[in-house]
């Protein structure tokens, strides 16, 4: 093994922690990035100065045109809904919003209920007409009294308009001021959309900004996906959206709960790490003996039971149509049965090697507490990755935007009444919209020139210069690039702390700005180190966005030789990122310690890594499989506790505030934050034991307890491993 992968570590007695008298590392690869910044800040130049989102924003009506671009909407850009409350459907954000929509010129600036003022006070209908937004087959200027009302019925104009403000050139108005007559048809006459008057006053479109209701409003119809009558849906949408909005700052309040909850579960785990670890195994298995048990029973049941055929035209109907054969259980089983029996193995032959992890992950939370700025150390990271995001979708955006519109005659063959005076003749011919507008009319209109009912020039897209593929690219690039360069660097500042905890033989003695130094030296070194690595990982990043881009483009050949080309490829190349990150990040916790270039720590931690092989999969599994199982623990805890929080009539007492409708919806999006939050807290951890682990490992080869060369692991790592330091006598 050692002339394998190289000879073990020599003893060094000058060695006794990260390097201090190093030099800078891979200095033309950081010069190569900073060049490559400046192209791609070029290129957010250009793109901003020669592109326009407005082409990417322009909603789109009924009949597929868009406001603002399509022909005879060049001065209508703003879309209306004739009944906005239907947009709370379950299916909006995918099929989209179900009612009538068409182009406007500017946004209605006050609230009428035509339906109600025509009932009422027939007289007005003069002054009401011209406020009336109908569809485009609909003469408003002519129409009379019946004719509206009999429109309306036919959904051909809104019933009812609100006082709205632009939200993406979508208008967005207040719906909590309707009667739900208005709104849903079926209701009583008079019956309002929310429980109460008082509940009304508390919605969340009297509270909030228009951009608010808007998301809002998607935000709703997701979370009443599982609500089949519409009726419901308008109601649970509302209250759940002013749950939300009743209580933000109190979420608020319990995400800082969360940060401190999560720093004092990193100090327990060092007393309870080994009760969590070997429970958590046992919880397994149990958990799986109970799943090897219910498979069973199911196969018995349905060999003895056969079902009939089911309906398999849904998911639901595929998905029981498959678990309804008693074949389907056994192969479960049998499966089941034989990843017990691996996992069963494992453990008994790995029993030993699981007791280091323990005591490795023991130590990395040692290295995190007594250096406790590390806990707060991701967020910079993560502000400033967010800000490149940021950076990169809105490069994205703009060069999407950039080149000529592309508009289109459609609908000419189905439209026999349309007259262009021979202007544009065929399905697909080039246009432009003013002249499409001003040469083609309706011929069967009498009396007046109306717009052809069918065919329209219509926006098809933008078509893109030659350049702006190359600009993609770059942008694609850079935005990983960045990404991972950010990553990387923050790798390193944590291994160069982490490490100096380590190689400090009495810990006590460890200096106050360890995080500091680290910080320093891998600023002041190792940015060319850095870069070279996050560039490797970017190249692969862009050919497996490449190759997912030509997989989208080639499916609709269906040839299923392509289909496994790409497929092995997207294989491949997934597997060498996974690999790479790996190799990535020891050999920034390599460099961090020794100061050594890219190629040179990547090999010397490859080396030492498939040296020591065995303890490495089973460290690596076993840490994943802790620090998993404790982001569960704790997210599944904050839910189940802030639930049974808001059940406590205490808590509304002490605050002086009305009990929620649904206590289970802040509750799963703490649970939601919780896990993010831990993430990266436990991202920091996996790092120090990622870290002390290759120190550990090195610690192994270069010391061997004497008097002249001492082990820098604790005593409780060297006791589970049988190893001590001599006395000097």
């Amino acid at each position: 093994m050692g002339k394998d992968y190289g000879e073990p570590i020599r003893y060094d007695p000058d060695f006794n922690g990260p390097i201090h008298n190093r030099s800078c590392t891979d200095i033309l690869w950081l010069i190569i990035f900073i060049l490559f910044l400046g192209a791609w800040g070029y290129v957010g130049y250009y793109s901003m100065t020669r592109g326009s989102v407005d082409k990417l924003l322009a909603p789109i009506d009924s009949k597929g045109r868009r406001c603002g671009l399509d022909s005879g909407l060049e001065d209508k850009k703003y879309l209306l809904f004739f009944n906005i409350a239907k947009c709370l459907s379950p299916g909006t954000p995918i099929t989209g919003c179900p009612t009538t929509q068409v182009c406007v010129p500017q946004c209605p600036d006050r609230t009428i209920l035509f339906t109600k003022e025509l009932e009422q006070n027939p007289s007005s209908f003069e002054q009401l007409k011209p406020r009336m937004v109908c569809t485009e087959d609909v003469n408003t200027q002519s129409m009379t009294l019946a004719q509206a009302k009999q429109y309306i019925q036919d959904e051909k104009c809104a019933s009812f308009v609100l006082e709205s403000q632009p939200v993406l050139y979508r208008c967005i108005g207040d719906l909590s001021t309707l009667p739900c007559k208005d709104t849903d048809p079926r209701s009583r006459d008079g019956e309002t959309c929310v429980r109460n008057p008082k509940d009304a006053q508390k919605s969340l479109f009297n509270r909030a900004t228009a951009l608010d209701s808007y998301v809002g409003w998607i935000a709703a119809s997701w979370v009443t996906f599982f609500t089949r009558n519409e009726r419901e849906t308008h109601v649970l949408s509302s209250q759940i959206v002013q749950d939300l909005v009743q209580s933000r700052w109190y979420m608020a309040g319990a995400l800082v709960g969360v940060v401190v909850l999560c720093f004092i579960y990193i100090l327990l785990l060092r007393w309870v790490i080994t009760p969590v670890v070997w429970l958590s195994i046992a919880g397994l298995f149990a958990l799986m003996g109970f799943a090897l048990y219910l498979c069973y029973k199911n196969y018995e049941y349905y060999k003895a039971n056969p079902v009939g055929l089911y309906q398999t035209t849904n998911l639901k109907g595929y998905a029981q149509s498959i678990f309804a054969k008693h074949e389907t259980w056994l192969a479960i089983l049998i499966a089941l049965a034989v990843v017990f029996v691996i996992l069963l193995l494992v453990v008994i032959f790995l029993r030993s090697r699981i007791t280091i992890a323990i005591a490795l992950i023991r130590e990395g939370s040692k290295a995190v507490t007594a250096i406790k700025s590390t806990i707060l150390f991701p967020i910079f990271p993560w502000i400033f990755q967010c800000a490149v995001i940021a950076y990169g979708v809105l490069v994205l955006m703009f060069l999407l935007s950039i080149g000529d519109s592309a508009f289109r005659v459609v609908n000419m063959r189905n439209d026999t009444d349309c007259d262009c005076g021979g202007l544009y003749k065929e399905e697909g011919d080039s246009c432009d919209p003013i002249k499409f507008f001003q040469k083609c009319h309706d011929t069967s209109s009498v009396g007046t020139i109306l717009p052809c009912r069918l065919a329209s020039c219509h926006f098809t897209g933008i078509e893109n210069q030659n350049n702006v593929i190359y600009m993609h690219l770059v942008n694609l690039l850079g935005f990983f690039w960045a990404m991972f360069f950010i990553s990387g660097v923050a790798d390193m500042m944590l291994a160069s702390t982490f490490s100096t905890w380590y190689w400090t033989f009495h810990k006590n003695d460890l200096p106050f700005f360890t995080l500091t130094s680290g910080i320093y030296r891998t600023l002041r070194y190792h940015l060319g180190t850095v870069a070279f690595g996050a560039l490797i990982i970017a190249i692969v990043r862009v050919i497996r966005v490449i190759l997912e881009y030509i997989d989208h483009k080639v499916k609709k050949f269906d040839n299923p030789f392509t289909r496994c080309i790409l497929c092995c490829c997207k294989c491949f190349f997934w597997c060498l990122e996974s690999f790479l990150k790996f190799i990535n990040k020891n050999a920034y916790i390599m460099c961090a310690v020794h100061g050594k270039n890219f190629c040179r720590s990547a090999n010397d931690a490859f080396s030492l890594v498939m040296r020591n092989i065995l303890r490495v999969v089973v460290l690596d599994k076993v840490a994943d499989f802790i620090f998993f199982l404790s982001k569960v623990l704790i997210s599944v805890g904050v839910g189940f506790a802030v639930y049974y929080l808001l059940e406590w009539n205490y808590v509304y007492e002490v605050t002086k505030g009305e009990r929620l409708h649904y206590n289970y919806v802040p509750a799963v999006i703490l649970s939601v934050a919780t896990y993010l939050i831990c993430t990266i807290f436990f991202n920091v951890y996996s790092m120090a034991v990622d870290t002390l682990f290759l120190c550990f490992l090195e610690d192994c080869e270069r010391n061997d307890g004497s008097p002249e060369k001492p082990y820098f692991m604790s005593k409780n790592l060297m006791k589970i491993l049988g190893k001590r330091n001599k006395k000097i006598t």
